[in-house]
Order: structure tokens, then sequence, then C-alpha cells
């Protein structure tokens, strides 16, 4: 594979000139059976007014919660010294890999705050930025136990980010249109 390909389950999705809608819910159980992950979903976000919603998730079992919100939400002012992760990803710093939440430096992210509201064990915040402003975040999740993620998987999804960005701008702005 060289460093711009994806597995072809997910370059398909991804190159398949699909409205961003269908492309991010074909793409979130193709990214969750590529990790082997629990849950998967996009938070979508726009920059310029700091309005965010989980528009996709998507959870291989029941026992799995579902994060998703109706609507667009205003960012909490307190969540940029809550959650150091959305901090980071509003910084545009590349993507964050967290193998266990459990023995996470505290920089990295706030163990509380993650169990409170999130109740994974291993996680991938992956930042989609374009222009560095934050447009979204894509987080597949494990549960229940630690997760080692693997060079190549780091390196699909920084690409498929890369290859996502458009899409999520255009559903960020065209919500707002």
């Amino acid at each position: 594979m060289t460093q711009q390909e994806l597995p072809s389950e997910l370059k398909n999705i991804v190159e398949s000139s699909q409205k961003p809608d269908a492309i991010f819910s074909a793409l979130l159980p193709a990214v969750s059976d590529f990790l082997q992950s629990d849950r998967c979903f996009i938070y979508l976000h726009n920059p310029q007014n700091n309005l965010g919603r989980v528009a996709f998730c998507w959870i291989r079992t029941p026992d799995v919660p579902t994060v998703y919100n109706e609507k667009w939400e205003a960012q909490p002012p307190s969540l940029i010294d809550e959650d150091p992760m959305f901090a980071a990803a509003l910084r545009a710093e590349p993507s964050i890999f967290v193998e266990d939440v459990e023995t996470a430096e505290p920089q990295v992210l706030n163990r509380e705050f993650e169990q409170k509201n999130f109740g994974h064990r291993a996680l991938i915040h992956a930042h989609i930025r374009q222009d560095s402003q934050l447009w979204g975040i894509l987080q597949p999740c494990i549960f229940g136990h630690p997760r080692i993620w693997t060079e190549y998987e780091r390196v699909v999804i920084n690409n498929l980010v890369e290859k996502i960005t458009p899409f999520a701008v255009d559903y960020v702005k065209s919500a707002f249109d």
C-alpha cells in the first residue's frame, strides 16, 4: 500500500461520488470492520460559530452506547479545559491514538471526562481539519480493553481523514447555507 492508498473497502466508499451523508453512513461500519472497533462516530464542527454535532454513529452491538446529536449545539466554554483532546483538535494538532484511557497521560486526555461522557477504553481521535480549522473528528473506539494501534492503522486513518475532509467541510457548510 502506498502512502495515499486506502484498503479497497474504504477507498470504494470515499470514491463513490455520493453525498457526504451517504458516504459517512457507509464509512463508519467499514472503518469499524477495518479496526475491529466497537463504535465509530463522526463529530462535525462549524469553526465559524463553534457549533457541533455527532451526526453519524455506528455501534457493533446494542450494549455499546450510541453517541448522537439531533441538532447543532454550542460548544460549552469549559470544554477546552475539560477535554485536552478536543483542545488539541481545535489547535489543529495531529490526530491522537489512545491505546488505554486508564493509563494515558493527563495532558493527552481527561480520564474522568472520557469515562463519564464516552465510556470507551481505547480510541482514535482523528482530527478533520482544513486551513488550520477544525471541521470534525472521526472517532473509532474500543470498549472493555486496551488496544494497540498499529503503524499501518495509523497511516490508513490519517490518509482516510485527509480524503474525507472535503466531505466534512461540505456537510457543515451546507447545514448553514
